[in-house]
């Protein structure tokens, strides 16, 4: 089963990490990526970029473009993992291993299908 591991921070803290502040926190989940790389769980990650360069289609159709997120919330959206866990409890633990090193995310885990170019589609 595929999870979708959602890191949620408030970007304001995170843009104000110095340059030395941030190598050390990705140094540190680079860690986690490369333990869960090769227990063979790691698909894609990705560290999102600033909300101010974000844009959202809203509407019907062909909708209309605009600027940001504009998430009511303290935290934003600011990266994801995609990880291939047997079972909620194992993603969980994953999760938790990602919070132990950056303390001040937040982790949303939520199942996920993924789909592949070229394989077929499938329902879980």
């Amino acid at each position: 089963m595929f999870y979708a591991v959602l890191a949620y921070h408030v970007e304001d803290t995170v843009q104000s990490w110095t340059p030395d502040e941030d190598a050390a926190l990705m140094k540190d989940l680079l860690e986690v990526n490369d333990r869960l790389t090769r227990d063979g769980k790691l698909g894609p990650a990705a560290r999102l970029g600033p909300t101010a360069g974000a844009v959202t289609l809203r509407g019907p159709a062909d909708a209309m473009v605009i600027d940001g997120p504009f998430a009511e919330t303290k935290e934003q959206l600011l990266g994801l993992y995609v990880l291939n866990c047997a079972s909620l409890d194992e993603a969980i633990s994953a999760a938790r291993d990602l919070k132990r090193v950056n303390p001040s995310a937040v982790y949303e885990i939520r199942p996920i299908a993924l789909y592949l170019p070229g394989a077929p589609l499938t329902v879980s």
